[in-house]
C-alpha cells in the first residue's frame, strides 16, 4: 500500500469554497502524479488546511498541488492511515450529495489530545505482584476507556499505563478527565487500602507541525504534563485553559492545574532536559541549574509548586523508574543498569532501588513473573 502524506496550508482569509475547489483541482489531475487526494480538513477561523494524499513520495504531492492551483504546502509529513483516524476520525472526504460540486468543508484539525499515566507503576507492581497489578492496570484502562467514549473522545492505541485520546473541544476533554480522577480515586484495589493515582495532561494543536509525527509536539506537552504534574492532578495548557474561556466554559477544581504560560515554558524546559540528560551521571542540581538559567531557589521553589517534587527527587525517581523498566526489558547485569541509568555506584542505585520500591534490583524481575 502506498504511503500516505499529511499537508499544511496556511491559508489566512481564504473561504471553505475555495479550498473546496482547489481540493477538486488536485483530484481532477492525481492520476497524473499517482497520486489519490483522499480528503482535507479546513478551519477558516485560524485559516489553515491540511490535505491527506496517498503518494509514491512527497515531491509527487507538492508537484501535484503546484499544477493543480498553486498552493504549495508550508509543511508535509508522512502519517500512518489508522493514527489519522483515530486522531481525526476519517481519512477520506463525507459522502458528497451532489457529486457535480466540490464538497466544501469547514472542519478543523484542531485537536485536544488528553494523556493519561498510571503514577508509580513501578512502585505498585513491586507491592502488588504481577497478577494483582495487571489486575488494576485493567480496571484503569476500562475505566479511562468508558469515560472517553462518553464524551465523544476518541482513543489513539491501546490503553496500558498510560494513554492518548483526541477530542475536538477543550471542555469535553476537561470534563472527560474529571469523570476519569473521580473513577479511579474512588477505587481501591481489593485486598489492600492502596488507592490508584493517575496523572491526567491536556493539550491542544494542530497535526502538522515542525515535528515530523502527526500531532508531535501536541502529544509531546500533553505526555510531559501528565508525567509532571503532581500526582492524581490534572495539568492543562494555557491554550486549553483560553479554550475554554473562549467557549465560556468556567471548571473549577482542586485536582485541575491551568498552567500560565511562563510555567508551562518552564515544565517544557525541564521535561526536554530530563529526557535528554537523565542517564548521564553530571545531571544534577547545578546542571539544570545552568541549562535553565535560574537560581537554584527559584528551581527548588517552581519545581515543587509545579511538579510536587524538589529537584533531586524528581531526578532519582526518574532515573529509578527508568531502571525499573529496564530491569523487565533487558533482564540485565544490575551493575550494567545502574550505570545506565546515571548512578555511579552499584551499590549506591541498589540502595535507592529498594528504599523506593522495597525490593532489591535483583529480585524486582521477579514480580514481572
Amino acid at each position: 500500500m502506498p504511503p500516505i502524506y499529511m499537508d499544511r496550508h496556511d491559508l489566512p482569509g481564504v473561504t471553505a469554497r475555495d479550498v473546496a475547489e482547489a481540493h477538486h483541482a488536485d483530484v481532477k489531475i492525481q492520476d497524473k502524479y499517482n497520486c489519490h487526494a483522499l480528503t482535507y480538513w479546513f478551519d477558516e477561523e485560524r485559516g489553515n488546511a491540511f490535505c491527506l494524499i496517498e503518494a509514491p513520495d512527497k515531491e509527487a504531492v507538492k508537484n501535484m498541488h503546484d499544477q493543480a492551483h498553486g498552493l504549495v504546502p508550508h509543511q508535509l509529513i508522512e502519517v500512518d492511515r489508522n493514527l489519522v483516524k483515530a486522531f481525526l476520525g476519517r481519512i477520506e472526504d463525507p459522502v458528497n450529495p451532489d457529486a457535480d460540486q466540490p464538497l466544501a468543508l469547514n472542519e478543523s484539525a484542531f485537536r485536544v489530545i488528553m494523556s493519561t499515566e498510571l503514577k508509580e507503576a513501578a512502585l505498585l507492581k513491586s507491592k502488588l505482584g504481577a497478577a494483582a497489578f495487571y489486575d488494576a492496570v485493567r480496571f484503569v484502562k476500562e475505566a479511562v476507556q468508558a469515560k472517553i467514549e462518553k464524551h465523544r473522545g476518541s482513543i489513539v492505541g491501546k490503553i496500558r499505563e498510560s494513554s492518548l485520546s483526541s477530542f475536538t473541544q477543550a471542555s469535553a476533554a476537561v470534563l472527560c478527565a474529571m469523570d476519569i480522577q473521580a473513577a479511579i480515586t474512588q477505587h481501591t484495589i481489593p485486598g489492600t487500602e492502596i488507592k490508584l493515582q493517575l496523572n491526567i495532561g491536556l493539550h491542544a494543536g494542530t497535526p502538522v507541525t515542525d515535528s515530523p509525527d502527526i500531532f508531535g509536539q501536541t502529544i509531546q506537552m500533553a505526555k510531559q504534563l501528565s508525567s509532571l504534574g503532581p500526582k492524581g492532578c490534572i495539568v492543562a495548557s494555557s491554550l486549553v485553559g483560553n479554550m475554554l474561556k473562549h467557549d465560556n466554559v468556567s471548571v473549577t477544581s482542586p485536582i485541575l492545574k491551568i498552567l500560565h504560560p511562563h510555567d508551562e515554558k518552564f515544565i517544557n524546559q525541564l521535561a526536554g532536559i530530563t529526557e535528554k540528560s537523565w542517564h548521564e551521571p553530571l545531571f544534577d542540581i547545578p546542571y539544570i541549574v545552568k541549562e535553565l538559567a535560574v537560581s537554584k531557589s527559584q528551581l527548588y521553589r517552581k519545581t515543587i509548586a509545579l511538579t510536587g517534587y524538589s529537584p533531586s527527587d524528581l531526578i532519582r525517581d526518574y532515573r529509578l523508574e527508568k531502571a525499573a523498566r529496564l530491569i523487565i526489558e533487558m533482564d540485565g547485569n544490575v551493575s550494567e543498569i545502574a550505570y545506565q541509568t546515571g548512578f555511579t555506584s552499584p551499590s549506591y542505585f541498589s540502595k535507592c532501588f529498594r528504599k523506593r520500591f522495597g525490593v532489591l534490583p535483583s529480585d524486582y524481575a521477579r514480580h514481572d513473573a
